[in-house]
């Protein structure tokens, strides 16, 4: 798969969150962050679904578009092409670069430390991927 563009990555979250969608109501929501022609959408759409980000199957006479990968994945393939190339697979970096360049909350110190308790807790011969831990705390946050 070809990394999405910023301006893919808007319209995947939109899919992601509204679920599968017609192009204009993909537009709608662009438009809501930045405005945006319907052709622009289309042609973006179109590209996407090119690339294998997109599929897409006929409902009459227009098309209803859906992402072919979950979010998470999305996630998880973009943070590993970052790590790898900015960070030379350093996840200590990554993470103090991060930390060390933004304004942290007290909650997200809280949620970072629970993150690392679970981690610690797991045994090395736990099979579970690490990548379940971070969504179950997702989950306990409520999904956000």
């Amino acid at each position: 798969m070809n990394p999405p563009t910023p301006a893919e990555l808007e319209i995947l979250a939109i899919l992601w969150r509204l679920g599968e969608s017609k192009i204009q109501a993909v537009n709608d929501e662009l438009c809501q962050i930045r405005p945006v022609g319907y052709t622009t959408t289309l042609k973006t759409m179109q590209i996407m679904e090119q690339k294998g980000l997109l599929g897409r199957r006929r409902d009459g006479r227009s098309h209803i578009y859906y992402p072919l990968e979950n979010q998470q994945s999305t996630q998880v393939s973009l943070l590993e092409r970052l790590l790898n190339s900015a960070f030379a697979g350093s996840k200590t970096a990554l993470v103090m670069s991060l930390f060390g360049n933004q304004a942290v909350s007290k909650g997200e110190v809280l949620e970072l430390k629970k993150f690392l308790n679970q981690l610690e807790s797991s045994s090395p011969t736990d099979t579970q991927p690490r990548s379940s831990l971070s969504a179950r705390l997702i989950e306990d946050k409520g999904g956000k």
